[in-house]
């Protein structure tokens, strides 16, 4: 039975003060809630409907959490989904460990990427690329922002990160540097390119003057119409699709 203590304690999951308090976050929706179930997240708390229950009961009696049954209603009460007949879960978050820069791989880097929405637009972009792994400058939304969690569809759960200073990053880790900019090398006339940083800035202001000094190549996507910019989100696609074309030759 959903009590209302487990209301309240859900509810308060929206704020990313508690978030950081109580360092859990939540996850909506069947398809969302499966992809976590199966990733390395520990799952604290699943509230679900007898639909959702009956289907994958096999599934959730081999884990170790806490099963609650409730209704379509109180789902999307709880949440922030509109229509929610499937489940909601209570997620642990992970450390904010860094990482060594991944030898042959591309890291993608964002530097005040305040929408949450760009962000888990940004983190399915990174997984369909085959990127795993993403730093973001302390000022970047929150990873667990559920318009973060519901943008990227699940591909949260496939992604490391963390969140520091870029500038102490970067210079640890002493390896090319790829800034988009609108007066940067046109990215369609590059031939080569080596394993890096693709470095993605604020949506207003872009990369930022001190972390410019660090950015090694600077990029650009060349424009045909009279558009003044691209969304941030788009720009990382098209940029992850070039550089990705550029790597498999």
């Amino acid at each position: 039975m959903l009590s209302k203590n487990t209301v309240k304690f859900i509810k308060s999951l929206h704020q990313k003060k508690f978030r950081n308090q109580e360092q859990k976050f939540f996850v909506e929706g069947e398809k969302s809630v499966l992809e976590v179930l199966n990733s390395n997240f520990k799952v604290e708390i699943l509230v679900c409907t007898e639909a959702f229950f009956s289907v994958y009961h096999k599934q959730l009696n081999k884990l170790d959490l806490q099963i609650i049954s409730a209704t379509q209603q109180q789902l999307e009460n709880l949440g922030q989904y509109q229509s929610n007949d499937s489940a909601l879960a209570v997620v642990n978050m992970k450390p904010n460990d860094s990482f060594d820069f991944p030898i042959g791989e591309f890291v993608l880097g964002l530097d005040d990427v305040r929408d949450p929405g760009n962000l888990g637009t940004i983190i399915r972009i990174a997984d369909w690329y085959g990127i795993r792994n993403l730093v973001f400058s302390s000022q970047t939304a929150d990873f667990y922002n559920p318009k973060v969690i519901q943008s990227s569809m699940g591909s949260f759960t496939r992604v490391n990160f963390f969140y520091d200073d870029l500038i102490d990053v970067f210079r640890n880790w002493n390896v090319p540097i790829y800034g988009a900019f609108l007066n940067g090398e046109n990215v369609h006339k590059m031939t080569q390119i080596s394993p890096g940083v693709i470095l993605m800035g604020n949506e207003s202001n872009g990369i930022s003057e001190n972390l410019e000094k660090l950015v090694t190549d600077k990029v650009t996507i060349p424009g045909f119409g009279e558009a003044e910019s691209l969304n941030v989100a788009i720009a990382t696609a098209i940029l992850c699709d070039n550089f990705k074309r550029l790597v498999l030759g």
